[in-house]
This record gives structure tokens, C-alpha cells and sequence, in this order.
């Protein structure tokens, strides 16, 4: 497993070359911020696995800075606070944070914290992965990302080419006349004609068929059109 980064925001010093240490102990890259400006630069530039974020900075807030990595990223964030209220926690949690320990705080029960919030991240994005994976057969897509794959390979498709197969896939097995496509992956308006579908779906069997002479999954219905073939 690659060496994760946790970015520690705290503006006192000793507290975080205290958290920094336990935290390098168990093997992890730390990062530290004494203010929520340079944190929030840290963030973009260095992505962290993890924040651990002091409320009560000097200058910007912590609840400010978790409130702007939330616009631009769903990153694990244990808030740090001398502030014990439950209200406090509540409006931390509220706002998008993961956890809450306050100060003072055993540093071995905050790495404990540490990996408890790696590991439900870490199943969050497999889960999310495997639920975006469509698969049949030999082809694989990301939908999130509309990478196509056929026998775990890479496939590059034109845009047009990428288009005409996520459409076909809307509905498996429904037959689409040749006009219908041209009109709504090109538009009516559009310079070519209907042969530019006959063009790409050929193109297409050659990238994702097997066999493109005697496809399985891109099929012709004969006089009509084209379907994406499920069964």
C-alpha cells in the first residue's frame, strides 16, 4: 500500500510535532499547517488521505476551512478542539466533519481515530468503485469516468464513437433505427449523413468485438438498425 498523507492544521507548534510523531510511528507521511490559508493550499496541492484540524486558528476558523474542502473534496476530517460542548461537536459534524476529539486529547487514542476514518474511507471508495463498474462479458466501463476496457485493456474511443455505445447501452436489447441515432448523437443540423453511423459503428465493432466480423454485443438489425445486444 502507497504511504498515505495526513494533514495536521494546528497552530500550536509543540501539539503538532506531538501528533506528527505518534503518526509517523505507524508509518504515515505528515504534512503540518499553522494556519487554515496554508491548509487549505496543502489540500489542493499535496491531496492528503486525511485532516486532522484544529477549530480555534488563528485567522481563518476550522470551521471555515472544513467548509471550503467540502466545495472541492469528501477527504476524511477529525476535528481537534479544546471546545467539549455538544453543541460545538454537533455543529462540527454537521458541517461535514467525520469525527471530534478534544483537547487533551491520549495521541495514541487519536491514531486509533486516524485509522478507524482511513479504513471506512478506503471501504467507501471500493464500494462507490464496484458500484460504478458496468461489465459484460469482455468489455468493462467506468461510467464515472467513461473509461472502456475489453479484456481489462484500455480502449480509446472517439467522442462520438464513446457517445453512440453509452447510448445504446441506456436501453440493452431496444432496437434503434439508423435516422434516430444520426439525429441524437450528431443533431439534425449536422453537416454528415446518416452513413457517418454505419461509419462509427463499424470503428466501434473493431474496438470492443471480439470477433468485428461476426459481433455479439453490437448487432444490425437488418434494414432498420442497430441494438446492443444483452442476452
Amino acid at each position: 500500500m502507497a504511504e498515505q498523507t495526513i494533514l495536521v492544521i494546528e497552530d500550536d507548534q509543540e501539539i503538532g510535532e506531538l501528533m506528527g510523531l505518534y503518526l509517523e510511528r505507524e508509518g504515515y507521511h505528515v504534512i503540518h499547517s499553522m494556519s487554515g490559508e496554508q491548509g487549505l493550499e496543502l489540500v489542493t496541492s499535496e491531496k492528503p488521505d486525511l485532516i486532522l484540524l484544529d477549530i480555534l486558528l488563528p485567522g481563518m476558523s476550522g470551521m471555515d476551512v472544513c467548509n471550503q474542502v467540502r466545495l472541492i473534496s469528501d477527504v476524511p476530517i477529525i476535528f481537534i478542539s479544546c471546545k467539549r460542548d455538544n453543541e460545538d461537536i454537533v455543529n462540527g459534524l454537521d458541517l461535514g466533519g467525520n469525527d471530534y476529539i478534544t483537547k487533551p486529547f491520549n495521541p495514541t487514542v487519536m491514531v486509533a481515530r486516524v485509522k478507524s476514518n482511513l479504513r471506512r474511507s478506503a471501504m467507501k471508495r471500493e464500494v462507490e468503485e464496484k458500484a460504478s463498474l458496468w461489465r459484460h462479458g469482455h468489455l468493462e466501463i467506468d461510467m464515472r469516468t467513461v473509461e472502456v476496457r475489453v479484456n481489462g485493456s484500455s480502449v480509446s474511443l472517439f467522442v462520438k464513437e464513446r457517445q453512440l455505445l453509452m447510448y445504446l447501452l441506456q436501453n440493452p436489447n431496444r432496437v434503434y433505427s439508423v435516422s434516430h441515432l444520426f439525429d441524437t448523437i450528431w443533431g439534425q443540423g449536422n453537416d454528415s449523413d446518416e452513413r457517418t453511423v454505419m461509419v462509427h459503428m463499424s470503428n466501434l465493432r473493431r474496438k470492443i468485438e471480439l470477433d468485428p466480423s461476426n459481433p455479439k454485443m453490437l448487432q444490425t438489425v437488418r434494414g432498420y438498425g442497430y441494438k446492443f445486444n444483452m442476452e
